[in-house]
């Protein structure tokens, strides 16, 4: 009973460790981690011990090992990777409205505890989006990329567990991009202007033009194709678009090429 007992410490101590290592950041998301031998050699504890702790944080979504190369670190908390299955359930338009207050909420925090560093860290973001290729431009996959602006706001909002939610609901948002259901609703020109405003007001400390810029750039940032949009059942989205002068009958083709205009139309404009 004894060696079961020192058995099962461990091994929550082998979890507690990785863990650890993966939600300070000091495992960032994307690196490889150390190699089972080396983490034997670091925790003290044998081979299986360090499988089952690796095994663990892989069902949390926290890490993945690929064969023949090693084990990735997938997610700094379980929170993202389990929030990003629930909402994956949901309706996108309650996602998108959902990744609005979340995004509104970051810059009004971000205007008050953004540090001079995470401020030019935001200036350097929207110089280097204003220069990059618009061939290479994809809103929705850059919101999270480290070093992009979307990111660098949630992250100077100083709260991991807003930065955790963030990354679940634009794990939903990314895949329902890469299979077409999201677009970008707004011109590479308005959405430069956006964040530009953006960091303004985060940059004067003013919390309520913070909230105010970024509420009106999530607006048409993303949004749903319009021909996905259910008009036969009369959604709210559809309801709101049909009241703002958008006709159902004309539908964008899945392999027309769309304008920027066409493209706002996914996003109704609220006040």
């Amino acid at each position: 009973m004894a060696s079961t007992t020192r058995g099962s410490q461990k091994a929550r101590d082998t979890l507690d460790y990785l863990r650890d290592k993966i939600s300070s950041s000091e495992w960032a998301v994307g690196e490889l981690i150390p190699r089972e031998p080396e983490l034997m050699d670091l925790i003290g504890v044998g081979k299986s011990t360090v499988r089952e702790a690796v095994r663990s944080l892989a069902a949390f979504g926290m890490l993945e090992t690929v064969p023949g190369v090693g084990t990735f670190v997938r997610a700094r908390t379980p929170v993202s990777t389990l929030l990003t299955e629930f909402l994956a359930d949901h309706d996108l338009e309650e996602v998108l409205v959902y990744r609005r207050s979340l995004e509104i909420e970051a810059a009004q925090h971000a205007a008050v505890h953004r540090s001079a560093d995470q401020l030019a860290q935001l200036h350097a973001a929207v110089e280097r989006a204003e220069h990059t290729d618009p061939a290479h431009i994809d809103s929705c996959d850059q919101s999270t990329n480290p070093g992009s602006f979307h990111m660098l706001v949630v992250e100077a909002s100083g709260s991991k567990l807003l930065l955790d939610l963030y990354r679940g609901v634009m794990g939903v948002l990314q895949r329902a991009a890469s299979e077409g259901r999201v677009i970008l609703g707004t011109t590479l020109e308005t959405m430069h202007l956006d964040h530009g405003a953006v960091l303004d007001a985060i940059e004067a400390r003013d919390v309520r033009s913070a909230a105010h810029s970024m509420a009106l750039h999530v607006d048409r940032d993303l949004g749903l194709r319009t021909d996905m949009l259910d008009f036969a059942g009369q959604t709210e989205r559809a309801a709101s678009l049909i009241g703002a002068g958008y006709d159902p009958g004309d539908v964008v083709s899945p392999d027309a090429t769309q304008s920027p205009e066409t493209l706002t139309q996914s996003q109704p404009q609220r006040g």
